[in-house]
Formats: structure tokens, sequence, C-alpha cells
């Protein structure tokens, strides 16, 4: 039975709501920000194929280790600090709670610096070590010599969004993704058609929409609602960070191993490609496309596990498990639903997907339309490791989340990328894709199911 109005106001909605209802409520919100965060790319991959072409779009996805490692960085500091921050206050530690949010805050926006300064400073050996061929340099130097100024901005809208979530306000975390992101499409069409600026233009757009979005997520952080933050709670000690970082340690540890599998994959495209009757860049330039329409699916699914993230660890902490078996499962249906439509839309729609990013080569469509059939072909898989991996994490149980952001990527993707080229040329490297999909999906199911079957649920 539902709570009454009154006892609802009394006590944390997060333990009383119903489970459906908040649910919904941190989920679309969450969504959102993620369809927002993929829009980042996904825009300009549009106008810089549109203008630049497809050594422009492979400029991208040599740049695109570096944006993993931002939202890597993100996630760490802040679903480890916002995790961190509701379990304190689901067991009733508000004192330390605070703490959370502000070693976070700092650290994100520190860590940020040091990525941009690094980034600078070691700009050409770093593409060079991502797989960038020769004639995709230039454009690739030019692109991430202004989107790393970027840098710090977007690691503190990133991972303040789920602060910002945990003080109960996904809305707000929905309104800062998606300021930068509308200001960032608009200034593309204005930089890269209207003045002509290409892979710059596009650069700019992004770091501006940043910024402004960063601003805001600072604002919003200086008047959070469940704690008040002081300078104290912005004092770095170690106890707190460590608490953060191991429970951000999952979705960290997740991002991290798909930035090695990138740079990977990449290296392994321009191999073999140069062996096909593809080429070096029209692999990698495919590749990048649909890796970024992959993301807006994705962030559906990242979304509903970021949704269930703060009610997951309040009930957890709050001994209400029941409670946090049933948004589990229910998140859990949810990615279900999403990941067979995308299945469908991969399977039936690839050539009509990949040609809203510009014009190409029959051998260009080819490659595009059987990377999508045979890399994709377990979507319908999907929903089982970023929900699961996280739901580990929100619980407290940060090592099974680690373990499973790691299936994929690492223990499966990575030596299959290694190995099956070897056999199949760069046929290899799709057939890799659903076989590491399909193994790392039985495996989350394995686990969950011995967690879920502990007397407490």
């Amino acid at each position: 039975m539902e709570q009454t109005d009154k006892q609802i106001k009394k006590d944390n909605p997060l333990g009383v709501l119903s489970v459906d209802r908040l649910l919904i409520k941190f989920a679309v919100p969450s969504i959102v920000a993620m369809l927002v965060s993929a829009l980042y790319n996904i825009v300009d991959q549009f106008f810089i194929g549109r203008s630049v072409g497809n050594l422009g779009n492979a400029a991208t996805n040599i740049a695109f280790p570096l944006s993993i490692t931002c939202l890597a960085i993100a996630l760490l500091f802040g679903i480890g600090g916002a995790s961190a921050f509701n379990l304190s206050i689901g067991a009733g530690d508000e004192k330390n709670a605070a703490h959370y949010i502000g070693n976070s805050s700092v650290i994100l926006f520190l860590l940020g610096i040091v990525l941009c300064t690094f980034t600078q400073i070691f700009m050409r050996p770093l593409l060079r070590f991502f797989g960038s061929p020769s004639d995709v340099m230039d454009y690739a130097v030019t692109y991430t010599r202004i989107t790393s100024i970027g840098f710090p901005f977007l690691i503190f809208t990133t991972g303040g969004g789920h602060l910002i979530r945990a003080d109960g306000s996904p809305s707000m975390t929905m309104v800062c993704n998606m300021t930068g992101a509308v200001i960032n499409t608009i200034l593309d069409a204005i930089f890269v058609f209207g003045f002509k600026m290409g892979m710059a233009g596009a650069a700019l757009a992004t770091i501006i929409g940043q910024i402004i979005s960063a601003i805001i997520v600072f604002v919003y952080l200086t008047h959070y609602k469940t704690v008040k933050l002081e300078r104290v709670h912005l004092k770095i000690k170690w106890k707190y960070i460590s608490r953060i970082v191991s429970l951000g340690a999952s979705p960290f540890s997740n991002q991290i191993a798909m930035m090695i599998v990138q740079i990977v994959l990449n290296k392994s495209l321009k191999y073999y490609g140069s062996l096909s009757v593809y080429g070096e860049a029209i692999p990698i330039a495919c590749v990048g496309i649909i890796t970024k329409v992959n993301q807006v699916f994705f962030s559906f699914l990242i979304g509903i596990s970021q949704g269930l993230q703060p009610i997951a660890s309040f009930n957890y902490g709050a001994k209400k498990y029941n409670r946090v078996k049933k948004v589990y499962l229910r998140a859990i249906c949810y990615g279900a639903i999403l990941s067979v439509i995308a299945f469908f839309m991969f399977q039936i729609f690839p050539r009509n997907i990949i040609a809203v990013f510009g014009d190409g080569s029959e051998e260009y469509f080819n490659f595009a339309i059987n990377y999508f059939k045979i890399f994709l072909f377990f979507t319908f898989l999907n929903f089982m490791q970023p929900i699961t991996s996280n739901f580990f994490t929100a619980i407290g149980k940060p090592k099974q989340g680690v373990f499973l952001s790691l299936t994929r990527q690492i223990i499966f993707l990575l030596p299959l990328l290694l190995l099956l080229p070897f056999i199949m040329g760069i046929d290899g490297i799709m057939y890799a894709g659903p076989i590491a999909d399909c193994m790392a999906g039985m495996v989350c199911m394995i686990m969950v199911v011995k967690e879920l079957k502990d007397p407490k649920y």
C-alpha cells in the first residue's frame, strides 16, 4: 500500500514513493541528459560530415578516446560521489554526506585541467597512438586542440549532473546538459555552415556549450538542497575520496575499457582496412559514425541505470531490500524493450542511418551496412551490462560492478579484436562484437540471479 501524503512529506521520498514513479522521475531526465551528451558528438559528426567529408568524420573518431576519458573521470567522481552521498543519507549520516559532494566537485574540475594540459602538450603523439592515418592527422589536431580546452567544463558538467541528481533534482541535470547541447547545435550551424570554419568551427561550438553548462552546474551546487555545502566540505580528504573512488570504479572501469578497445579498434581498422578494398580511412570513418549512433541507444540504457542509482542506494542503506529488487527488475524490463527496438532499427535501416552523415562511395556504404548488421547483432542483449553493473555499484558492491563493467570490453571484446582479424581479416573485427555481447550478457544474468536469491530480498 502506498504511503499517505503526510508520511511522504515526513520521510525521504526515495524510501516511500512508488518505485515505478521514482524510476520514471529519475530515469527520464537521466536519459535526456545522456542523449544530450551523445548529441554533442552526433551534431559535430553531422556538420563535419556534410562540410569536411569522410576525413573529418575519421578525425573525430581518432579523437574519441579523449572524450571517453573525460566521461570516465566524470563517472568516477560523479556516480561515485552520488552513490556515497545517497548511501550516507539513507543511513542517516548527514554529517559525512556533504563531504562527498564537496570533494567530488573539486576533484572533477581539477582533473579536467590536468587532462587538458596533458593533451595540449602531447597532442600529435597521442593522436598517432590512437591510430590516426597521415591524411587525417591535421584534421584531428585542429579539432582536438580546441575541444581539449573544454575538458574541465565537460567533466565538471557531466560529473556534477550526477551530484545534482543525488540531491533529488534530476530535471536540473537535464537542463544543464540540454542548454549546452542546444547552444552547440546552433553555433555548429553558424560556425561550420555560415562562417565555413570546418573542424575548428565544430570544436569551438562544442566548448562554448560546455562552458555555459558548467556555469549552471556550479550555480546549483552553491545552493544544494539536501545538505548545505560549506568551504570545509571542499577540502579534499582521502577517507572521502577513497570511498567515492570505490563506488565510482565500476562505471569508470567501463569507460576506460571502452577507451582501450576504441584505440585497439582504430589501429585494427587502419591496418586491416589497408589490406582490404576499403583502405585506411573508410573503416575508421564508418565505425566512428556507427559508434556515436550506438551511443544514442546506450544513452537510454545508461540513463535507466543512473536513474535506479539513488533509489537503490538509499533503500539499500535503509535496509528496504524489497524496493531495491523491485527497482532493478523494473529497470531491466524497460532496458529490454528499448534494446529490441534498437536491434530492429540497426538491422533494417543501416543505410538510411549512415546516409544522414553525408555521402560516400559504394565501398563506404557496404562496410557501414555490414558493420551495423554484424557487429551490433546482439544489441537486444546489451541492456544487461550497464544496468546490472551500476546496480551492484549502487548497493555498495563495487567489486562486482567493476568486474561486470569489464566483461564485454576487456575480458571478451579486446582478445577477440586481436585474434579474429588474424583469421578473417577485417571481417573478424565485425564478428568480435556479437560474440562479446552474448558472453557478457550471460555473465550478467548469472551474477544478478545469484545476488537476488539472497534471502534479504
